[in-house]
């Protein structure tokens, strides 16, 4: 099977075979924020990502041969470092999966990676972290437990989901090679197979700084974009998807219960800020509302899941010794909130605007975002970057 690798990729991308892809900046979409210096989850300090991307065969669906268009992606908050960070999640609409959340919210701790793969892949990924966990040494006691948690989106119409490509090796991959600074979006990892709002889908990263009292905080974001109708696509307040209803349509038999909009979204939200559980949940809450404003209605067949963690207080997670930690105020965390919107509505908007067009199982095709179209929309409404 040939398999796009994340080394792979940072390879081609060294000796100049692989450009950079534009991101919606690049391409005059504005948004309001200061983004960090990668505009990605990367900019938190410590956190790492990593892809495992699978791509392989045309034509008739072959279930266990494909064509297969899938993969996983990993994000370490502290790297290869085991220290739990303050963590709590949420869920829009919950026609999805994350496991190990009944123990964050417990606990207060995320415990290790955040995994995202397709919705058939979360068992074998699972445990394929407790296999990592054992091999690199992770714990370093003879007895541990722990409850990964690993999230997914429904790649069916583009990939055989029922061949069960998605291997143990491939979670390895992904979590082996994590890495910070800048990350590839579109048609990578988790989100190789997604579709979005009426086009094509995947990862996409986005962050913001913010300044409360004299301290700068980061907030980054990392979404696994696959939900959302055609008809309420909005960018920058403009309603793209109604100009672009009879453009590049996707291209697949739906079976009968499948309504426009159905689909999924993982959002994974970092912070430097120190924040506790209970404001973590607030944080996750927010998400809902970057998701709403590119026309997001967190519809019943949408799976809508979001973790939030914080990588300040690196001495709270404790065993046995009492600890101090730092803790914002509430009436504090208005610009993070106004942060997490904003690099949420960034994220979902860079991962459509590099997701390539793709051709899947039985020829079924999502097409990418014409980005020239979508700047004669936004031109139309006076909505473009100067």
């Amino acid at each position: 099977m040939k398999k796009i690798t994340a080394a792979g990729i940072a390879f081609l991308f060294c000796i100049g075979l692989f450009a950079q892809k534009p991101r919606a900046r690049d391409i005059g979409i504005p948004f309001d924020g200061t983004p960090g210096k990668y505009n990605a989850i990367t900019d938190v300090k410590g956190v790492e990502v990593g892809y495992s991307t699978i791509i392989s065969g045309t034509g008739k669906n072959i279930r266990g041969k494909g064509p297969v268009r899938t993969g996983v992606t990993a994000i370490l908050p502290r790297g290869r470092n085991n220290n739990p960070v303050y963590a709590n999640w949420y869920t829009l609409n919950g026609n999805g999966e994350m496991t190990g959340t009944t123990w964050v919210t417990e606990s207060g701790f995320l415990e290790g990676p955040v995994m995202i793969t397709n919705t058939n892949s979360v068992g074998v990924v699972r445990d394929a972290v407790l296999k990592w966990y054992v091999k690199t040494g992770w714990y370093k006691e003879d007895f541990w437990y722990t409850y990964p948690v690993v999230a997914e989106t429904y790649d069916g119409f583009l990939n055989d989901i029922y061949g069960f490509h998605v291997k143990e090796s491939h979670a390895f991959e992904a979590l082996d090679n994590a890495k910070t600074g800048y990350i590839q979006e579109g048609n990578v990892g988790g989100g190789t197979g997604m579709m979005c709002l009426g086009f094509k889908g995947g990862t996409g990263t986005s962050s913001r700084v913010v300044k409360i009292k004299d301290s700068a905080y980061t907030v980054g974001v990392l979404v696994q974009s696959n939900f959302g109708g055609k008809y309420n696509f909005t960018i920058a307040g403009v309603p793209v998807g109604r100009e672009l209803k009879d453009t590049m349509n996707y291209e697949f038999k739906a079976p009968p219960s499948y309504h426009p909009g159905d689909g999924s979204i993982i959002v994974v939200v970092a912070t430097d800020a120190p924040l506790l559980p209970h404001q973590l949940k607030r944080i996750a809450t927010r998400v809902s509302l970057g998701i709403g404003i590119v026309g997001g209605r967190g519809n019943n067949g949408s799976g809508d899941i979001f973790i939030a963690f914080s990588t300040a207080n690196p001495t709270a997670f404790q065993r046995e010794d009492l600890t101090k930690i730092d803790e914002l105020p509430n009436d504090m965390l208005d610009p993070l909130f106004s942060a997490t919107v904003q690099a949420t509505e960034e994220a979902i908007i860079n991962a459509m605007v590099a997701a390539e067009t793709m051709e899947g199982i039985n020829g079924n095709k999502a097409y990418g975002l014409p980005h020239k179209l979508v700047m004669d929309v936004l031109k139309k409404y006076n909505r473009l970057k100067k």
